[in-house]
């Protein structure tokens, strides 16, 4: 995706050097003023001239927002079977918790009922197989059984109940409602260590990331951090302390930029409470930390220092985004198809303002599953905080 209006001078990416609070968000400028755009006029003049981010973190509906009807009719042709199983093309034809979790999302987002039911339906029936609330992450078509790994993968519990949550406003439907309740209690009972050095800490699964279960666990991934989900389960489990998540996760990100700039890597360490790539893993940001920005947007929290290392590879990359090696701050490479571009496209029009390029606005048909649902769910974000950003 070509993004050349988003080059930026390199004085745009100087920082503030201090912070206030790590959670706090910015107003949004008046109703249909677009936030204030960088330029190399008022960059020049150092961090206290830089304009402040067009964020508004109200918790906000997502039922119906979703205007692409074209858009959402291609997705569901392409990665939705009549049966109601998402499919990732770009991966051996499976399923899991994740897919499922997004289908739902934007079929709530586009007012498709019949869509969300199908889905949900389908995930009861082949993916609620373990013996408590959670979901089995993975599904596979071709094995018997299809479910062969009974652990959970904590994002997609949390977007299937962020999904229910919503579902049961936008539809008035208290089975939606219990449903969703049940998995967010279960989220919180098993998969959150409420009291760590860190704070609130979210494991990525129920085995195999607890300190109890390799040498430098826990280990998390901030990516699971569903930040705009966080704002919205209070819907269903209010007792639960979303808010203590969201902000651990902030915190978290703060920790990995040991440079202005650094980016966080897709799997860290919290042994004894220090932030370190984990053990076994790759050490990159990548397929998974690259929906951090997403959910930082979506949510509409952060501040400036936090979004700038990845408006700095915006610009770098042209909006196309990269893997990168965390280590040495080198590009590896780019990633390989567009609709991870839209992300860029969000990042660019929360920083300065950026309109967004016209193909946010459609799909495309070489985009395997997991691109082209980043590419719908920054155009949802993009719909439901960010509309100046959008072209006329």
């Amino acid at each position: 995706m070509k993004l050349t209006q988003l080059l930026l001078i390199a004085g745009l990416l100087a920082i503030s050097a201090t912070s206030q609070s790590r959670a706090q968000t910015v107003e949004a400028p008046p109703a249909g003023q677009a936030p204030t755009p960088v330029t190399a006029s008022n960059a020049a003049k150092g961090p206290k001239a830089e304009p402040r981010l067009a964020l508004d973190a109200r918790p906000l509906k997502l039922g119906g927002v979703l205007k692409a009807a074209s858009v959402w009719q291609a997705y569901k042709t392409r990665f939705i079977s009549d049966q109601g199983r998402v499919i990732d093309t770009g991966n051996n034809l499976i399923s899991h918790s994740e897919g499922q979790g997004y289908a739902m999302l934007l079929a709530v987002a586009a007012n498709d009922h019949a869509t969300f039911e199908r889905v949900w339906g389908w995930t009861r029936a082949n993916m609620m197989v373990r013996d408590d609330e959670l979901i089995a992450w993975r599904w596979e078509p071709h094995k018997r059984p299809a479910v062969a790994d009974m652990n959970n993968a904590s994002d997609g519990d949390i977007l299937i109940a962020w999904a229910l949550a919503e579902a049961a406003e936008l539809w008035d439907d208290a089975a939606y409602s219990t449903a969703g309740r049940r998995i967010a209690v279960e989220v919180a009972r098993k998969l959150v260590l409420f009291k760590t050095p860190r704070g609130a800490i979210l494991l990525p699964a129920v085995t195999g990331f607890h300190a109890d279960d390799r040498p430098d666990g826990p280990v998390v991934n901030l990516s699971y951090y569903v930040f705009p989900a966080f704002a919205r389960l209070p819907i269903v489990a209010p007792e639960v302390d979303w808010a203590g998540l969201t902000q651990t996760g902030l915190d978290l990100l703060d920790a990995t930029r040991t440079a202005p700039l650094a980016l966080p890597p897709d799997w860290m360490s919290l042994k004894d409470g220090k932030v370190a790539p984990a053990a076994g893993f790759p050490p990159q940001f990548s397929y998974n930390a690259v929906r951090v920005p997403l959910y930082l947007a979506w949510a509409g929290i952060g501040e400036r220092e936090q979004y700038a290392p990845f408006m700095a590879m915006v610009a770098r990359t042209r909006g196309a985004l990269a893997i990168v090696d965390v280590a040495t701050a080198k590009d590896i490479s780019a990633f390989g198809e567009s609709g991870i571009g839209a992300i860029g496209a969000l990042v660019a029009c929360v920083f300065e303002g950026a309109k967004t390029p016209r193909e946010m606005l459609a799909s495309h048909a070489d985009e395997n599953y997991y691109p082209a649902t980043l590419h719908m769910l920054a155009l949802i974000a993009t719909q439901m905080r960010y509309a100046s950003c959008l072209r006329n």
